[in-house]
């Protein structure tokens, strides 16, 4: 299984975390990793100990001896807010919007173009482009050719009806094949041999336009896949930047040090010169192969479908490589952290493109894009319906099915007051808004693929100028004085 990645490295365990290696001696000596050196399956057995893991609030795992693939297998280690935190450097995920909101400055243009001006302010203020190097430790052994095994990787199939091995936490890398512009994205990656992948590029992502012009021009794909990389980069690759805010750039501003990059053995792409492992190869023009059935996060199995195939000429990796990968399925999972991470750091660029919004919440179990609660300071008729469409307007939050508005002195993260508001404060007639427009690629629950039926509630209270005009009653609150004076003689209650 090769060497003792702690003992043979040097650390600090300190941030920013030169590759996953340092980020699991971290956690380790925080306490938030377990080493499991019993054989375990990466065949639904492993995919049942994580599931219990995350359930239980549990550490990070490294499974050091999988009954397939040649390399420890690391799972879990953004699976809570601490060490999501812990990945990114800082003591609560909220610092980080914190420090986006202090450098985006309320003079931007509004909309898409303020967005695009703010996190270019941002990068120069906080942050430098990433470096190359010629000496990468994830070039250590280099396999060519007939000599390439996805085998020796310990993919997993997590669900009974799976349609094989999947590689989950790939960090997938295209460019532009007129602009150059780079892309890097997450997508899952399905095992269809030794040396050939299915890539699951859904309709919205920027990989899947690259793809499409390189089609149009009949041209082969030049795609690199990058797994184990530094978590800040693995985190970057899920973020929902704008098409031409390039993602080593955000990485850089996150991390406060520039990323590593080293050039690809066979294909014209950059990677991160520390990954454990690289896949380097292209994809052919008008090629499809059936993709699935997978069980995704949102709890349910993706159909088959066809997709574009990469087939991998050359793939590189650390000398003792660790296999990152993660866990989906119906919440709570990992990715639920990188999920609110997401939600806090853009809060204050959602609010640059939407100013009307206080704050926002994207609950777990509405998988992202089914549920989105924001609160807003009302003030004129109708806004929590303008803030509506402003939602289904806004990038990837265009693909939200669910919005509930309620008023500013409602937490959107108390779920239970945001769910009194919603189910007493609406009346159903007048105070719903029902739409048509695009929804997840993995959306099971609309009659047709990739639109569907949206729905608005308005829980906020309503007023004369919307046609209410009973007088909205005064909540029960009480007093002050008497909350204090029961404050302050509550052990004389033996209660």
């Amino acid at each position: 299984m090769g060497g003792d990645w702690q003992t043979e490295r040097v650390s600090t365990g300190g941030f920013p975390y030169d590759d996953l290696g340092d980020f699991l001696v971290a956690l380790e000596r925080a306490g938030e990793l377990r080493r499991i050196s019993a054989p375990v399956d990466p065949t639904l057995e492993m995919s049942e100990i994580v599931t219990r893991t995350v359930r239980d609030h549990g550490p990070a795992l490294l499974f050091e001896t999988p009954t397939r693939g040649d390399m420890p297998v690391a799972i879990n280690i953004f699976g809570t807010e601490r060490r999501m935190a812990m990945a990114l450097g800082v003591d609560n995920v909220d610092e980080i919007g914190a420090r986006i909101g202090n450098l985006v400055k309320p003079e931007l243009i509004p909309g898409w173009a303020g967005i695009r001006d703010g996190l270019g302010k941002l990068m120069q203020l906080k942050s430098v482009p990433p470096k190359k190097t010629k000496h990468a430790p994830s070039q250590a052994r280099v396999y060519h050719g007939a000599d390439v095994d996805l085998n020796m990787l310990p993919g997993l199939q997590v669900w009974p009806d799976d349609g094989g091995v999947f590689h989950n936490f790939g960090l997938t890398h295209t460019k532009h094949p007129q602009t150059g512009k780079r892309n890097l994205g997450l997508y899952r990656l399905q095992q269809h041999s030794r040396n050939t992948l299915g890539m699951h590029w859904q309709i919205h992502k920027d990989s899947t336009a690259h793809h499409a012009v390189a089609e149009r021009l009949g041209q082969r794909l030049p795609v690199a896949v990058a797994i184990g990389c530094d978590p800040v980069v693995s985190y970057a690759a899920t973020a929902p930047l704008p098409g031409d805010i390039d993602e080593y750039m955000f990485a850089g501003f996150l991390r406060g040090q520039r990323v590593e990059m080293v050039e690809c053995l066979t294909v014209p792409l950059q990677v991160p010169a520390r990954a454990q492992i690289v896949l380097e190869g292209y994809v052919e023009p008008g090629e499809r192969h059936a993709e699935g059935p997978f069980g995704d996060h949102t709890g349910f199995y993706t159909p088959v479908e066809d997709f574009p195939v990469l087939h991998v000429e050359c793939m590189t990796m650390q000398r003792d490589p660790i296999y990152h990968s993660i866990i989906t399925s119906k919440p709570p999972q990992e990715d639920g952290p990188i999920g609110h991470a997401t939600e806090r750091m853009f809060l204050p660029l959602i609010k640059l493109l939407i100013p009307d919004i206080a704050d926002m919440a994207m609950p777990e179990p509405g998988v992202f894009h089914n549920c989105l609660i924001v609160s807003i300071n009302k003030r004129y008729p109708k806004h929590a319906q303008k803030v509506m469409n402003a939602v289904w307007g806004a990038h990837l939050l265009s693909l939200t099915k669910l919005i509930v508005v309620v008023d500013d002195d409602c937490d959107p993260h108390d779920y239970a007051e945001v769910a009194f508001r919603a189910f007493g404060n609406v009346d159903y007639s007048h105070d719903l808004v029902v739409t048509t427009g695009p929804v997840d690629h993995l959306d099971h629950a609309s009659y047709q693929q990739f639109w569907g039926g949206k729905a608005g509630i308005d829980a906020t209270r309503k007023t004369p100028a919307e046609g209410y005009h009973r007088g909205w009653p005064e909540a029960t609150v009480m007093s002050p004085d008497v909350v204090a004076k029961v404050s302050s003689r509550w052990q004389e209650y033996g209660l």
